[in-house]
Order: structure tokens, then C-alpha cells, then sequence
């Protein structure tokens, strides 16, 4: 069985979110099971890495004829091929999305362009698949650019967060050139979504965790009526993380390295990071890790900010996002300089080690499809405290149940503030306890192997229609 992977980001040559570490790592599990997987995706102009031109194709769009060459790598670690699909009008540009917090304005056409290339090099290179698994808004025309062409193969879309639909303006949509009928799977009005044709194309659907499958089916945000519709064609599947490259055994980014049998190492990690950043040692070191978005809850904690430093905590904020959360993180950042710490970039390696450093996760959620960021913690040992919702209802059980971290239900300030002052609770009064925890925690699986044999059982129930 052949899967082409189809999607606008792939770890470690382009990411930007989460997507590009299902992306790399799904496929090479796939290929221990014996299925033959290839990614396709953008040769930006940040693409990083060495690679070897393969062949060039022709790609009718727009009314006008473009050359594609297409290049080709290994994913890390793996026989694993990546064809990088090279047009630099389109993505010969620095960003994958966007620059300086702004999205390109012509991101329609350039992912339009890139699905209906995908199909045409795999034919350029004699490379046949039997499923195009495509992934979010971005390569949702590929079916239709399928049906087209006349490629053969199925299509399985994966919605990895439905609030990112791809709307555009109707005059961004007649410059594909597409038929009115067409272009009505794309909706009616001044705005247009890509995401809906997607969702009507595909054969099958699926989204990153059982809790969010059930939730889009509740609240598809405007997609309501088309998700219920394809219910049945439906499933969530949790992602895994890649265990390879987080393994606190063996992690090249840490100061030393540990494991469930001999936590001191990350006692070790926990105080060279306070010293490194300048923080007090007195307290429990709470992290946060991602995008500063409404999403990720940072409302809450900047609501329950000052409550939350009473607690005693060390506080890291690792990440980047919208500029008022950015700022008002610098402002208490000021107010606090020896409790908090907030690192405004993107970085594999201070995510490594934090991550490892500290004693608790917090991931506040206003939704979370998945999630992959809790199973990091998880894996090395680092408590989660989540509200339960999507994927982190599904991967975070809360203690008192016996679980493995600490569990919100209502999304306000005060319930959040609840479940961190149990978390401070159990550090300071029962270390044995704690250390349970942490040895569960390191012990438990995150890997592939299970999500992989459920995405090969949706490909041979596709392929059995």
C-alpha cells in the first residue's frame, strides 16, 4: 500500500506548528508496518537541509502554463522520501504562512497550486499512490484537483484544527479558474472556504483526537451541516510524538540526560534552567510552551497572573503569538523578574529544555484538538495541568482518579487557579508522591505504533469501498 503524504509542513525542513511533527513522524511508523509512504510538500525559501533534483513537470494554473521541479530528501533517520515541490513565484519566500504577523495575501492560490502539483509529480516521478493523505485547508482542493485530473487513488482528509478553514474573497476564488460548479463546494456569498471542499471531497475524514471528533460534531464553527454529514466517515485519532527525538535517555538539547530509574538528572536540569534564566529556586517550576494565542487560555492565566505568583511558582512562557499577549508577558515580566520568565521566540532547543526542567505543564485550553505538547511533558516526567478539553481530555487524567496530571473542567481564571494549587500542593507536602507520579508519567507510551495501526485500518476500510 502507497501513501502520499500531502501537506504544508514537514519537521525539520519547514515547521510552524504541531502539523509538522505528525507529518514527519506518522509516516515513518507507517513504513515499519510496511506500507510505502512518501511526503510532498513546498520547497520554501527557508527550507533548510540537502537535496538532490529528481525531475521537472508542467502545472496548467491559472491560465498559464508553470514549470515545478521537484527535489528529494530523507526524512531524518529514515528511508522515508520527501519531494520538495520547488515554484519560487509562490514559495520562494522566507515564511511558510506569512511574515512579520501577517499572512500572505495570495495563500489561496499558492496552496491551490501546490495540491494540483502534488498530484502531477507523483505521476512526474512514476510514483502511484493508493491514498493521498492530505492534511488541513491547505490541501484541501487536492480532491477536486483529483477528480480533474483523473488521477486515480483515494483521498483521507485529516482536520487537525478546524478553526483554520482557508476563507478567502470570491475574487482570490475566480482566479483559480475554476467552474461555477466548482466553486459552489466552496460556499456562497463574498467569502469562500477551502476547508468546506475538503470535507465534501474526501473520502474519508478523520481529526486528532476521539473528545475533538465529538466536539466538531457538536460545534463545527460554520461547517456544522457538512461534518454531521459525513459522520459516519468520521473517526479521531490521537497523535503520538515521535520518540525518538523526545527521549530524555538520549535528548542532545538537555544539560544531562535521565530516565525513570535516575530522576537526579532532571534535578539537575531543573537548576541550571532557574540559574540560566535568573529565577527563584524556592518554589515549583511551572512552564507553559506554545503559541500565545486566545486558544492556548492565555487570557486565563493573564487574568489569574498575580494569584498565581502567590502560589510560590516559578513561571516559564515559551513562545510567540498575538502581540497583546506578547506584551502584557513583558510587562509582568517586569513586575516579577525573579518568578517569571518569558522567552518571545520559537526554539527547539529551549522547548527541549524547559519542557524537561520543569516540574508542571500548564495548558489551559480554550479547546485543543490534540495536543502534542502534554505528551512531551509526559514523557519526561513533567506533570500536565490541563483543562479537559479535545485531546487533552483524552490524554490527561486527573490524579485524584487516579490519572496522571491535574484536570479543569470550567474554562474560567478560578478553576484553573484550583487545579495549580493542588499541583503546588502535592509538591511541597508529598515529594514521595510526586515522584510516583513523575515515574508514571516517564513510563507511560506516546509513541506511533498504536495511532499507525488505526490510520492503516481507515486506509484498507477506504480502500475496501
Amino acid at each position: 500500500m502507497r501513501i502520499a503524504f500531502v501537506a504544508a509542513e514537514v519537521a525539520p525542513f519547514a515547521k510552524a506548528g504541531g502539523l509538522a511533527d505528525v507529518v514527519a513522524s506518522l509516516p515513518k511508523t507507517l513504513a515499519k508496518l510496511g506500507l510505502e509512504t512518501a511526503i510532498f510538500v513546498p520547497r520554501y525559501g527557508s527550507t533548510q537541509g540537502g537535496m538532490a533534483k529528481v525531475v521537472s513537470c508542467s502545472v496548467d494554473f491559472g491560465g498559464e502554463r508553470n514549470e515545478v521541479v521537484v527535489f528529494r530528501a530523507l526524512l531524518p533517520k529514515s528511508n522515508v522520501p520527501v519531494f520538495f515541490l520547488d515554484f519560487p513565484p509562490y514559495f520562494g519566500r522566507p515564511g511558510i504562512y506569512g511574515e512579520g504577523g501577517e499572512d500572505y495575501p495570495d495563500n489561496l492560490r499558492r496552496f491551490a497550486f501546490f495540491s494540483k502539483a502534488a498530484l502531477i509529480s507523483t505521476s512526474a516521478i512514476s510514483w502511484f499512490p493508493d491514498i493521498f493523505h492530505i492534511h488541513d485547508w491547505h490541501t484541501a482542493l487536492l480532491p477536486l484537483y483529483k477528480r480533474e485530473l483523473g488521477v486515480p487513488g483515494k483521498t483521507v482528509l485529516t482536520i487537525h484544527n478546524l478553526a483554520f478553514q482557508g476563507w478567502f474573497p470570491r475574487k482570490e476564488w475566480e482566479l483559480l479558474g475554476l467552474s461555477p460548479e466548482d466553486l459552489a463546494l466552496a460556499g456562497s456569498g463574498d467569502w469562500l472556504c477551502a476547508l468546506r471542499v475538503g470535507l465534501i471531497l474526501a473520502d474519508f475524514l478523520t481529526t486528532v483526537s476521539p473528545t475533538y471528533a465529538q466536539e466538531i460534531l457538536e460545534d463545527g464553527l460554520g461547517l456544522d451541516e457538512i461534518l454531521r454529514s459525513r459522520a459516519q466517515d468520521l473517526v479521531g485519532i490521537l497523535n503520538g510524538i515521535d520518540q525518538e527525538e523526545w527521549d530524555p535517555r538520549s535528548d542532545r538539547y538537555l544539560w544531562t540526560t535521565y530516565s525513570e530509574r535516575d530522576l537526579r538528572g532532571k534535578a539537575f536540569n531543573r537548576r541550571l534552567l532557574l540559574q540560566a534564566l535568573g529565577l527563584s529556586r524556592g518554589g515549583p517550576l511551572v512552564a507553559m510552551v506554545g503559541r500565545l494565542t486566545e486558544q492556548k487560555g492565555i487570557d486565563l492565566v493573564l487574568a489569574g497572573l498575580e494569584r498565581m505568583m502567590t502560589l510560590g511558582i516559578s513561571l516559564v512562557v515559551l513562545g510567540t503569538g498575538d502581540p497583546k499577549y506578547e506584551q502584557s508577558f513583558r510587562e509582568a515580566e517586569k513586575r516579577w523578574p525573579q518568578n517569571l520568565k518569558v522567552l518571545l521566540e520559537f526554539s527547539e532547543e529551549w522547548a527541549h529544555k524547559v519542557i524537561a526542567s520543569a516540574d508542571f505543564l500548564l495548558m489551559p485550553s480554550r479547546f485543543e484538538p490534540c495536543g502534542l505538547t502534554q505528551l512531551y511533558a509526559l514523557r519526561y516526567g513533567t506533570i500536565p495541568i490541563v483543562r479537559a478539553t479535545g485531546g487533552l481530555r483524552d490524554t490527561v487524567q486527573d490524579v485524584d482518579e487516579g490519572g496522571n496530571g491535574f484536570v479543569f473542567h470550567e474554562y474560567t481564571a478560578e478553576a484553573m487557579l484550583g487545579a495549580l494549587a493542588r499541583a503546588v500542593k502535592l509538591w511541597r507536602e508529598d515529594r514521595k508522591a510526586l515522584l510516583a507520579l513523575r515515574r508514571k508519567a516517564l513510563l507511560g507510551d506516546y509513541s506511533w505504533d498504536r495511532p499507525a495501526r488505526q490510520y492503516l485500518a481507515v486506509y484498507e476500510r477506504v480502500l475496501s469501498r
